[in-house]
């Protein structure tokens, strides 16, 4: 039988009597065993005061290495996720560093048998290509809205002469389409994969019976797509020329040209975080200079013989995993100083990729600026 003093010794709830305070303790025995109570927890006292300094030293290391262990994860997570942004989606990226989006349209599904599986292949294969690292899907949303405005279908408009198009509206680099219909017993889905600015065309097949359900064959087609993205992205994406290669032809089409003195006065918004630098006019002004022009500003005591005028805007676009893309656009207007003449009217948009909204905004308004200026300045000169 315990007693009352084994009992002061090992407290209720399993809990140590360092743990709880005398009053919480003695609360819960009779008045009877209180003044035993009593002797035995101020005896305890100097013990407990020895264990605590003895393993003090103990808890400080403990510390350290738990505030170790959790510097070391954090590096590794930067590490990890520096790595999924450079390496991973590897496959999907052009030469400009743009990340490939794909945009999957309703599947046709005329047969009767078949009527209602078109959009539900095509919202599979969505949700299945979004779980690729390498890919980044237009939402499904945001497809059918940029179809309605335009006045297209959901199905049956993809084209390669229509791929284009679409692409520049939704900025899909690749487009995926098809149609799902019924031979005797199996049922088929048959998938077009299509590059907007190469209109080269894939396709990609998967069949099954009466036991196989749709679910998995869309699994199966959505794997052989992304196969397609990975392997064959070189030719779905045209070939994005650097910047040195473009200046390099910008100054081919200027050889032996009288080229004007230049002011660029270009307005820029994004909407969204506020951006201090002006992305568009520093890119334009600096290709004018790696191209030869001279370039008068406010402070310059050149007086410019062309004015170069217009507004570029960017904005948020997408988000998949760490990797956030902008599109941009840019409109300028070409002017002669001394007679007021329009020389030029041009546009463009683009679309840039960074882990940071800030950064792939100004990537956006640089990749436009760079393709604008290889159309626009060879006319610049005489």
């Amino acid at each position: 039988m315990k007693t009352n003093e084994d009992s002061a010794s090992h407290p209720a709830d399993g809990q140590p009597l360092y743990a709880m305070t005398k009053a919480s303790i003695t609360g819960k025995l009779s008045k009877a065993a209180q003044p035993k109570l009593k002797f035995k927890y101020y005896q305890s006292l100097p013990t407990l005061k020895f264990t605590t300094e003895k393993i003090k030293p103990e808890i400080t290391n403990m510390k350290q290495s738990l505030i170790t262990l959790v510097a070391v994860l954090l590096l590794q997570g930067t590490i990890f996720t520096h790595a999924a942004t450079n390496d991973a989606p590897a496959a999907a990226i052009t030469n400009n560093n743009d990340v490939l989006t794909v945009a999957v349209f309703d599947f046709e599904s005329k047969d009767e048998a078949v009527r209602d599986l078109g959009p539900k292949v095509a919202t599979l294969l969505n949700a299945n290509l979004s779980a690729n690292p390498n890919v980044i899907t237009v939402e499904r949303a945001d497809l059918e809205k940029v179809l309605s405005e335009q006045e297209l279908g959901a199905s049956g408009t993809v084209s390669p002469d229509t791929a284009a198009k679409v692409g520049q509206l939704t900025g899909a680099k690749v487009l995926v389409t098809g149609r799902v219909f019924k031979v005797d017993n199996q049922t088929l889905i048959v998938a077009k994969v299509i590059g907007t600015e190469t209109s080269r065309v894939y396709g990609e097949l998967v069949q099954g019976g009466a036991s196989d359900s749709i679910v998995d064959m869309s699994s199966k087609l959505a794997d052989k797509i992304s196969g397609v993205v990975a392997e064959k992205g070189a030719t779905l994406v045209a070939k994005v020329p650097t910047l040195e290669e473009r200046i390099a032809r910008i100054k081919q089409a200027l050889a032996g040209k009288t080229l004007p003195v230049v002011s660029v006065q270009i307005s820029e918004r994004h909407y969204g975080p506020y951006i201090v630098d002006p992305a568009a006019n520093t890119e334009l002004t600096l290709i004018l200079q790696q191209s030869g022009f001279k370039v008068a500003d406010g402070d310059s005591k050149l007086k410019p013989d062309v004015q170069i005028s217009g507004e570029a805007f960017s904005a948020f676009g997408m988000q998949k995993g760490n990797l956030i893309s902008c599109k941009s656009r840019i409109e300028i207007k070409v002017s002669d100083v001394a007679t007021g003449n329009i020389i030029a009217v041009d546009r463009q948009t683009s679309v840039g990729v960074d882990i940071a909204e800030q950064t792939a905004a100004k990537t956006a308004l640089e990749n436009a600026t760079d393709i604008l200026a290889e159309r626009l300045l060879p006319k610049l000169a005489k």
